[in-house]
């Protein structure tokens, strides 16, 4: 399984000389499976990219969307093979008692936010909620869970092979608890980053800066450590950087979070701040257990 990072920020695109190291498009991550199909984990504006990249031939494509925050769908009408007759395009959400995904989407890709209408896609789109149940795609199993954050929110866990990969951009497992006194079966999103080979999870604010934020669905640096390192994922990506965070805060951010993952007993090489199109590829656990033998 391959991941390619698209766009690693979060709440607006920040775009400027202050944050070109880390990247300034909101979230999408590319996600390759090991027979080759292809899925992107939300739209934000780093899907303009990921659509630029691909080549323009028949294909089928699946985009799993956490939420419908304007951060996470806003490359939907920017995404050249949505405008391609020859592409299939399956995009998958949570369920809302208030409307279906489409109609919801549609309030985005319409008038007066949108020159074309969700109708007028030439591509062949269809609109389908997660199930509560694991479904697959490819070769890979997927299993989306609710996760706190404001208005209805997945996280993913992807399995594919003996790799997995876990997708919690947008999270809060601390609200109002002490996550390394909780019972795990009480955390939010454990049972989709437990033991995962890679979990990319969300690192919006400071500690200092949380007191100020809570409630608002993001995490602050420790209790995103906390989270990790109570579910036994190999490694983490803090993600979802805060627009107002320069490439030199989040050198500092990064640093102070790797000096508390050594105090949490965690090794400092498995730990890192997202970067936009930075690769990580993820081989079987089979592999990688020989290759330490």
């Amino acid at each position: 399984m391959k991941v390619k990072l698209w766009g690693t920020r979060g709440s607006i695109p920040a775009p400027g000389p202050e944050t070109i190291r880390y990247g300034g498009n909101t979230s999408c991550v590319g996600v390759t499976l090991s027979d080759g199909s292809m899925l992107a984990l939300d739209a934000g504006t780093g899907i303009r990219c990921l659509g630029l990249a691909l080549p323009d031939e028949p294909a089928r494509l699946h985009i799993l969307l956490t939420h419908l925050h304007l951060d996470h769908i806003q490359g939907l009408v920017f995404f050249a093979p949505a405008f391609r007759p020859q592409t299939e395009i399956v995009i998958w959400g949570p369920a809302s008692p208030e409307a279906s995904l489409r109609d919801r989407i549609a309030r985005y890709i319409s008038a007066p936010l949108s020159p074309v209408e969700v109708r007028e896609l030439p591509c062949d789109v269809s609109f389908r909620h997660c199930p509560e149940s694991e479904w697959e795609i490819g070769s890979a199993r997927i299993r989306a869970a609710s996760v706190t954050h404001r208005g209805p929110t997945l996280g993913y866990r992807i399995d594919d092979g003996d790799s997995s990969l876990a997708y919690i951009p947008d999270h809060e497992p601390a609200l109002g608890a002490d996550l390394a006194q909780m019972d795990e079966d009480w955390i939010s999103g454990f049972a989709l980053a437990r033991d995962a080979s890679l979990l990319i999870h969300d690192g919006q604010y400071t500690d200092a800066e949380y007191p100020c934020h809570v409630g608002w669905g993001h995490s602050a640096t420790s209790h995103a450590l906390s989270f990790a390192r109570r579910t036994g994922a190999e490694r983490t990506l803090l993600f979802h950087h805060d627009p107002l965070h320069s490439d030199d805060q989040l050198d500092e951010l990064g640093a102070a979070a790797q000096q508390q993952w050594v105090e949490l007993g965690g090794d400092p090489g498995t730990l890192e701040l997202a970067v936009e199109r930075s690769e990580v590829e993820l081989p079987a656990r089979a592999a990688k257990a020989a290759a330490a033998v």
